[in-house]
């Protein structure tokens, strides 16, 4: 099962979002800082803000396709403030 999930850094007030079998993993990954080039080394320490679970593949990409669509950290927040529009957003993609 993959989810998707939303880091948050503080240091640039900023979100990334990202798909993984393994969030914890991702998460040491990017806060390892192994890759001097990528966008989340300059915002190290990530935290995680959402992590949407329990999803297929397919399923998992589409939903981060259309996060990273959005391009509203505004939505972003508002999925943490009700989490019933994550309801609308997986059925939305089965």
């Amino acid at each position: 099962m993959y989810c998707v999930y939303i880091l948050y850094s503080q240091k640039l007030k900023r979100f990334y979002i990202g798909t993984s079998d393994n969030v914890y993993r991702r998460l040491d990954e990017h806060n390892a800082g192994l890759k001097k080039d990528a966008f989340t080394y300059r915002g190290i320490p990530w935290e995680i803000f959402i992590i949407i679970e329990n999803l297929e593949t397919d399923q998992a990409y589409q939903i981060e396709d259309y996060l990273k669509r959005m391009k509203s950290s505004a939505y972003l927040r508002k999925l943490k403030e009700q989490p019933e529009i994550l309801i609308w957003i997986r059925d939305r993609f089965k």
